[in-house]
């Protein structure tokens, strides 16, 4: 298996192009008028700017965002002293995490120098070109000399990964850990195998959050370090500081009756009876790579009471990982123009980890770690790296400490910061920021139909939590409170139980509304306690509850039933109507009907058309539309371009306030250069963002190869049209689905009640 994978890893590096990472332009260089902005002579301006005012290079330049990662290649991990130049491939991975992760660009620099001074001197020299620098796989007790001469000389953040980042991690795992064991930092005692980088930054980190210096017994290769060796010089002063005033001995001895065991040394080296020795309810991280200290397995199998284990491994659980932490660290850092990466820094990180693991899990995260059960215990006391609240909770919190301890040149509003953050992880999550913000303002009832549903709960908490509805959920309470126990939910959710007698105005209020259409008052009651749907629908249509959402468990269109037969239209509307909002890199389009109407006459496209608009403008996007067909404007004169043709003619004769033009094709509608060099003479005077399709079969299959072939985030579907805010899930949708759906409700309440 290792030759396997060392033979693939060889293909995908040396895959042309060679590497992993390229420089890609930011700006247009299509045209002269453009490179001589570029370069000669247009560049000359900020260049002059710069030499004025140093720091407009932040606003000029890439440094703002720009980090360099620097080694010598003397400690790689796993691999040891490989020289600089072996060691580029770590550093290129180096930036592809950074990239990935906190959407941070890298230059890797591998300095072929091995005189501590001239390193110093070498990338004190670069400071002009970035905006902090990542020390990497240098060896100690170099690197400590060399982090803290750079960190003097320059001023711009400078850390050392391999020291500082196993700490934190490690630390936010540690406040966790001690939670789950009711145990406090002021009484813990740790035992910390390994005195290189890692473990003493470590250790330093461990005081920082409140472990007594004298409570932390450390070991090198030689035993516990002691005050005696300290005093005969047989240890760096790195070491010495955590000398202790104890007898010689081994690793056994101080690890017995330990109530923290970290492991930064060598595989193998802590036995089963080193674990049966711990205090009670032991924490253990063995970290060493690839193979840790002791495995996870034997860890747990040495004990029957509670043992937390971590390691750096991805196939055991509470895996100390270090790129929880240097990204976004250094995207913290960067955003408010540092100068250092302090200890206020490194401890908000730490804590902001720990506060998010103690959190529901996104269900993307889930189902990208094999759908195994993640909830904060034991067995899960730190974030995964995927999951994408890391970069918003932990550069937010590094930002504030950076403003709180004075090492930050600007300053951030944190909720617009915060919106920024939201903005590079792509155009979907930039969207709904702006939905979740809004409907924050004026939250209001929702009414979540499939109220028993274990994701409808999860997503009821995350409304609730962050404040952007009142969700009531629909079902049995005894199990919705069961199921949000079992889930560790720490809410008391509003519960609405068909089976409660006082809830019997709902059936009345049905029958009243259905009475002309066959069903009887015994019949509503039934519809009422048997298809929570009904109940929801109900709820809504007097007021109970502001909006509604189902479809989870349900086909689509039995799901949208029983509210088009309750709630209805709107007076203005005669159709209800699907729209998905898909997210590029650079753009968003919103596609409609794609759920709801088989074969929409032109009436009806128009309608859908208006209403579409209506719903872009809640995303604060002005809508442009374009009616779409297989035709452009008239090259085919009946069928469904006619129509689509038709639909746009009683657009142009109504009173909108947008434009729309059509029939078009697809490409005409998104491809400026189509649209204003063939079509001219078009109302759109840049690319549509709503696309209307003619049937419901070209939308659904328009949106999907959209969304799979195009990378497209999408959201939704949201019905438009109806008498009161009602969306329909598409089954099997994930919590997010359901929140962000939620929080476009709400929205869509807030603006009818503005509208009296």
């Amino acid at each position: 298996m290792a030759d396997q994978l060392d033979d693939e890893a060889r293909e995908y590096h040396r895959r042309d192009p060679p590497g992993k990472i390229e420089i890609r332009t930011t700006k247009p260089t299509n045209t002269q008028r453009d490179l001589s902005l570029a370069y000669s002579p247009g560049v000359a301006a900020p260049c002059r700017d710069i030499q004025d005012d140093p720091d407009r290079s932040y606003d000029y330049t890439a440094r703002s965002n720009l980090v360099g990662v620097v080694s010598d290649g003397s400690a790689v991990l796993g691999l040891g002293d490989i020289g600089a130049g072996a060691s580029k491939p770590v550093m290129e991975g180096k930036g592809v995490l950074f990239k990935r992760f906190a959407d941070i660009d890298v230059f890797d620099v591998e300095l072929d120098i091995d005189d501590t001074d001239a390193f110093v001197e070498a990338v004190a020299a670069m400071e002009p070109t970035f905006g902090g620098i990542n020390l990497e796989d240098i060896s100690a007790p170099a690197c400590f000399e060399i982090e803290e001469r750079l960190s003097e000389a320059m001023d711009i953040p400078v850390f050392h990964d391999d020291q500082h980042g196993t700490a934190i991690i490690s630390g936010a795992g540690l406040i966790n850990a001690t939670e789950i064991v009711g145990k406090e930092f002021e009484s813990l005692t740790v035992a910390i195998s390994g005195a290189g980088a890692s473990a003493i930054a470590t250790a330093k980190f461990y005081v920082s959050l409140g472990i007594p210096r004298e409570n932390i017994t450390m070991c090198d290769s030689s035993g516990i370090i002691t005050e005696e060796r300290a005093a005969a010089g047989d240890l760096n002063e790195h070491k010495a500081a955590f000398a202790q005033d104890l007898p010689e001995g081994g690793l056994a001895d101080a690890v017995a009756d330990a109530d923290v065991l970290v492991g930064l040394s060598v595989a193998g080296i802590v036995s089963q009876e080193m674990v049966r020795s711990m205090a009670e309810n032991p924490i253990i991280f063995a970290m060493a790579n690839p193979d840790p200290e002791i495995t996870y397995p034997d860890a747990r199998a040495a004990r029957d009471d509670t043992v937390i284990m971590g390691t750096g491994r991805s196939d055991y659980p509470n895996q100390v990982n270090n790129v929880l932490g240097f990204p976004f660290l250094f995207r913290g850092a960067l955003d408010v123009r540092a100068t250092e990466i302090n200890e206020e820094m490194k401890l908000a990180a730490a804590e902001a980890l720990a506060e998010l693991a103690r959190r529901d899990v996104p269900d993307e995260v889930v189902k990208a770690y094999g759908d195994q059960p993640l909830q904060f215990g034991p067995e899960y006391i730190l974030p995964k790296p995927v999951d994408p609240r890391v970069m918003l909770e932990l550069s937010a919190a590094v930002a504030a400490a950076a403003m709180d301890s004075g090492c930050a040149r600007t300053g951030v509003d944190l909720d617009s910061y915060r919106d920024r953050l939201e903005a590079r992880m792509g155009k979907s999550r930039e969207l709904m920021r702006v939905i979740h913000n809004k409907a924050r303002s004026d939250p209001k009832r929702v009414a979540l139909a499939e109220g028993t549903d274990e994701k409808m709960i999860r997503a009821a908490y995350q409304l609730s939590e962050e404040g952007i509805a009142e969700p009531v959920l629909i079902g049995d309470g005894d199990t919705v409170r069961d199921v949000a126990t079992d889930l560790g939910l720490e809410f008391d959710p509003e519960v609405v139980d068909p089976s409660d007698g006082e809830h019997d105005q709902y059936a009345e209020r049905l029958y009243e509304l259905r009475e002309r259409n066959g069903v009887t008052r015994n019949e509503a009651q039934e519809l009422i306690r048997r298809d929570t749907n009904y109940l929801a629908s109900v709820m809504v249509e007097t007021g109970d509850a502001d909006a509604m959402l189902t479809g989870l468990t349900h086909h689509y269109p039995s799901a949208l039933r029983p509210p088009l037969q309750v709630v209805g239209t709107a007076d203005d509307a005669d159709y209800a109507a699907g729209v998905y909002v898909l997210a590029f890199e650079d753009r968003v389009v919103f596609c409609a009907d794609t759920t709801v109407n088989v074969d929409p006459d032109a009436e009806a496209l128009a309608e859908i058309t208006e209403h579409t608009a209506d719903l872009v403008r809640q995303f604060n996007v002005e809508p442009r539309a374009a009616v779409l067909s297989y035709s452009n404007f008239g090259s085919v004169d009946d069928g469904t371009p006619a129509r689509s043709r038709d639909a746009v003619e009683l657009l142009h004769g109504s009173d909108i306030d947008f434009p729309v033009d059509g029939e078009m094709q697809a490409d005409t509608a998104v491809v400026e250069r189509i649209l204003q060099g063939t079509y001219g003479f078009s109302e759109l005077d840049e690319p549509a963002n709503v696309l209307v399709f003619p049937n419901l079969e070209s939308g659904n299959i328009g949106y999907k190869l959209l969304q799979r072939l195009g990378g497209a985030d999408a959201v939704g579907p949201m019905l438009v049209g109806m008498d009161r805010p009602v969306h329909v899930l598409q089954r099997g949708d994930e919590v997010k689905d359901i929140v962000n759906l939620g929080a476009v409700a709400v929205v869509d309440a807030q603006g009818r009640a503005d509208d009296g």
